[in-house]
């Protein structure tokens, strides 16, 4: 139903943007109205441009968006099923490319840039698409983890995962701290949480191969990232900013986590105790680890072609001579009035950030 109503619009306003004989003139319409958008982490002050184009990729930015809150709905059921875990994860592939796609092939073709710190602003896109990417993927962690897959490939998953979180906090490194710290903060919880998990599973294949003493060390160093991502946990939630705070701390999967990490460290030691007395390395581990499978990739998209609805007595019908006289694209100072949603909120904390 949703990508239906999208689509409507979408091909609809397709034809204030492009000429009717598909040439690569633009529609004479595309300037005739001024539209304005609040931005996620700017608060009730818009954006505003006189531009069809605006109108399109802000739409299209929320749509991506509307898939994020729908797998954090349904990741926050009690009881999720097999079919639901899967629509999570396509949910948030899908919502990558959307952001992938707007950042790649429209917002270029904006007459005036975004400014800094909004939605439409190349380093808020980055950090949305590959967070959406990191996200999916821990979908893949936790189906990897359930159906009991080697060691070698979940610490694969968990590492690259680590990666893609790392990846988007260094994307928003250089906004302003005032509505990036709290992003940032969760960004980094996730990045600890997941090396930990990556050198946990590590120190599992290492003890496999008879490498206790190795696997002792990359078990102490999955017990340092646990804690620092535990400390990260409390600044987060006592950090300001846009958006909700989520508790990831009080989740199952973050919880099971350390219990694995301590139990593994101690079975680790044990064994090295009694079988093979190896001396334990000081250097950690370097985790260079590749996996082969389960990576998320975003999903292609494309808008949908210009509505059968304009034709050229349609588009003789729009009179330019009353097109607004201020053509001004700054808005005016006045807040916009938030506008309700519909009740898709998780029935429980998810921890996702995303949404």
């Amino acid at each position: 139903m949703m990508k239906t109503a999208a689509d409507a619009y979408f091909s609809l306003l397709q034809g204030f943007i492009n000429s009717l004989d598909e040439s690569s003139q633009e529609s004479k319409l595309r300037y005739i109205q001024n539209f304005k958008w609040t931005d996620t982490l700017q608060g009730q002050v818009p954006s505003a441009q006189q531009d069809a184009v605006f109108e399109l990729i802000s739409m299209g930015f929320n749509v991506a968006l509307w898939y994020t809150k729908y797998a954090s709905r349904l990741a926050g059921k009690e009881n999720i099923t097999e079919e639901e875990a899967k629509e999570v994860h396509r949910s948030l592939k899908i919502a990558a490319g959307i952001f992938k796609h707007l950042k790649e092939s429209h917002i270029p073709r904006l007459l005036t840039p975004a400014e800094k710190g909004r939605d439409l602003e190349a380093r808020l896109l980055d950090a949305y698409i590959v967070q959406c990417q990191a996200e999916a993927q821990e979908v893949t962690i936790a189906r990897a983890i359930e159906l009991k897959h080697a060691p070698g490939l979940i610490a694969a998953l968990a590492y690259e995962t680590a990666n893609f979180y790392q990846k988007a906090d260094h994307t928003l490194s250089s906004l302003e701290p005032a509505y990036s710290a709290k992003w940032r903060k969760y960004l980094l919880l996730k990045m600890c949480f997941y090396t930990a998990y990556a050198y946990c599973y590590h120190g599992q294949t290492l003890l496999a191969s008879d490498k206790c003493g190795e696997a002792i060390r990359s078990l102490q160093e999955a017990e340092k990232s646990f804690a620092k991502a535990e400390a990260l946990c409390k600044e987060y939630g006592e950090t300001k900013g846009p958006g909700p705070t989520v508790k990831p701390s009080e989740h199952l999967f973050f919880r099971k986590l350390g219990n694995l990490v301590k139990n593994t460290l101690e079975k680790c030691q044990r064994e090295n105790g009694f079988i093979y007395f190896q001396k334990i390395p000081t250097e950690a581990p370097q985790l260079e680890l590749k996996a082969n499978y389960g990576l998320v990739e975003p999903v292609p998209f494309e808008f949908p072609p210009t509505s059968a609805h304009w034709t050229p007595d349609t588009l003789a019908a729009f009179d330019l001579t009353k097109r607004p006289k201020d053509d001004s694209t700054k808005p005016k100072p006045e807040d916009v009035r938030p506008v309700k949603e519909p009740d898709i909120k998780p029935q429980k904390d998810t921890g996702c950030s995303v949404s």
